[in-house]
């Protein structure tokens, strides 16, 4: 698979809320070639600190632009929060390997997104390329104040319902325990499960699709040094042997993981 290195003009750079920006870049090569699930590689700094690049998904393509959703965590993320419209970042991009859809059909045609936390991430951008399907998507965070992009899904078509920790918003508890209310709905059985987020989630949303003989596809977050599958610092166990998030990855098949 094809990827591009390139200085990407800041097209638009806002703050949403709290520590969470989005950002536009334009980027016609990597907008072309990118699927869900795969990700940019951002140096923030002409200097050697931070070190590294910073990887961060593709939250979307429009045109010849592509779009990232962050929080800011630290160093190399509060340097990025302070480009301006018009500065160039040096991107490396698209990288890894995305999420597999498409590819065949079902009676029903649904299928459901689960996103913990920042996992909406990438899923913001599989929602939008889901086309003629029906999406429920499953969105949570420990409280109403740090659910994101709700009104993004909803403006692209999908049915949506949050789950928070401190039951300020939806449903109390877990959205992988939302999940498990869902698939226990008879009249509900998806094509396909796509999942991004904390790792325990991952794998109660991995647990559920065997339960259920259901497929699932799971992207991994992973701390990443290289992102190109040199430095092997990003591998994880599966039935085939260790794996690089960064380069099998990081979506994987949920029955391929070793947890």
């Amino acid at each position: 698979m094809k990827n591009f290195q390139l200085s990407a003009k800041i097209l638009s750079q806002k703050k949403i809320k709290g520590n969470y920006w989005h950002c536009e870049l334009a980027a016609p090569l990597i907008a072309k070639n990118a699927c869900p699930g795969q990700f940019i590689n951002i140096r923030v700094s002409d200097t050697y600190d931070p070190l590294l690049r910073r990887p961060l998904s593709i939250h979307g393509v429009k045109g010849t632009k592509i779009k990232i959703f962050y929080k800011v965590v630290g160093k190399a993320t509060e340097i990025l929060a302070r480009k301006k419209k018009g500065e160039l970042l040096d991107i490396i991009g698209p990288l890894g390997n995305g999420f597999a859809f498409g590819k065949r059909k079902t009676e029903n045609g649904k299928q459901i997104l689960v996103a913990g936390g920042m996992g909406v991430a990438p899923l913001m951008f599989l929602a939008e390329r889901l086309k003629k399907t029906t999406i429920q998507v499953l969105v949570g965070a420990r409280t109403r104040e740090e659910l994101l992009c709700i009104n993004d899904f909803k403006q692209a078509g999908c049915l949506v319902s949050v789950a928070t920790d401190d039951g300020s918003a939806g449903f109390q508890g877990r959205v992988s325990d939302l999940l498990k209310q869902l698939l226990q709905e008879a009249q509900f059985r998806p094509q396909t499960i796509y999942a991004c987020g904390p790792r325990l989630m991952l794998k109660a949303v991995a647990d559920m699709a065997n339960e259920y003989a259901l497929a699932a596809q799971l992207s991994l977050e992973e701390h990443m040094s290289c992102g190109i599958g040199a430095c092997l610092g990003c591998v994880v166990k599966t039935k085939g042997g260790l794996k690089r998030v960064c380069k099998e990855g990081p979506v994987f098949a949920a029955k391929e993981l070793a947890w």
